[in-house]
């Protein structure tokens, strides 16, 4: 049996990153921090054009019908470019729950991102058209992913499988978002220079990078596996697994930076903003841990 992604899976991800690299470049993402909607203009209709939104939807539906599998790999490149898009939402969630991705969804278990430009919202509570809810902003530690209170009159659904696959998504996003962090860091450092060589030659820096790397590539085989089997377990194991990843690449990344890694001007903190947000959504690394250790005892 041959253990991993197919040229036809690869180039789907390659062909999405060349997308991605054009328009939805760090320039985008600063944009969108500023801009009115926390997203980048046009770029949602790209991304169903290409048919990454419907990936998961069954092609009777309009959709592509492909596997979790499939997507995995696009979910962690909109990571790797910190997408403003609520594409796990729409993708993912809205796939399983509703059976196609015709309407945009803002989702969360409690506080929803993207929620004053989605069509639908979907929280632990049920489910409300946008028209009919009501939206308080809160606070976010990532400017270009916007959060609100949800409130108004809401359908009870069964929302379990759906939420799974959403802590799946950004299990996979966390994923991207640690290699573009130690991508970023590791070009910094081969430039860097002190005491006339590169900082990136000193013993300390090889090291933290290494275990950033490490961390890196145990949370990865978990976010496949569990994209191929979807069970609840093994999703919660890759999120938390990934979530750890991506906060040691954060940390590595900014201790390796110094003091250019604390500015908005440089790049890295749109990346590290975004695991931050991430670790801390669709239920953070306790939450996981006691899931998994549930089914264990």
């Amino acid at each position: 049996m041959r253990f991993a992604f197919t040229d036809d899976q690869l180039a789907f991800r390659d062909s999405l990153r060349d997308l991605l690299a054009k328009e939805c470049s760090p320039s985008h993402v600063r944009e969108a921090w500023t801009n009115d909607t926390g997203r980048v203009p046009g770029l949602w209709e790209q991304l169903v054009d290409v048919g990454i939104v419907g990936l998961l939807v069954p092609e009777r539906a309009g959709g592509l019908g492909l596997s979790f599998v499939d997507a995995v790999l696009l979910f962690e490149e909109t990571g790797r470019h910190a997408l403003p898009e609520p594409i796990v939402e729409t993708a993912a969630l809205g796939a399983a729950l509703f059976g196609d991705t015709s309407r945009v969804v803002a989702a969360g278990l409690e506080l929803v991102p993207w929620a004053d430009t989605a069509d639908v919202i979907v929280t632990r509570r049920g489910v409300i058209e946008r028209e009919d809810a009501r939206l308080s902003s809160h606070p976010s530690v990532d400017a270009a992913r916007r959060l609100f209170d949800v409130d108004g009159p809401m359908t009870s659904v069964d929302a379990t499988v759906a939420f799974d696959h959403a802590m799946l998504g950004v299990a996979a996003q966390q994923c991207g978002l640690a290699d573009r962090m130690l991508e970023l860091t590791a070009e910094y450092v081969r430039e860097r220079h002190q005491f006339g060589v590169p900082v990136g030659s000193f013993q300390a820096v090889k090291h933290h990078l290494a275990n950033a790397r490490v961390a890196l590539e145990f949370a990865r085989p978990l976010v496949y596996r569990a994209a191929a089997t979807l069970d609840a377990v093994h999703i919660s194991m890759a999120k938390a697994k990934s979530d750890a990843a991506a906060l040691i690449a954060a940390s590595v990344s900014l201790q390796c930076h110094g003091a250019i890694g604390y500015t908005t001007e440089y790049d890295l903190h749109l990346y590290m903003k975004r695991a931050w947000a991430l670790a801390r959504s669709w239920g953070d690394a306790r939450w996981h841990r006691d899931r998994v250790g549930r089914a264990v005892l």
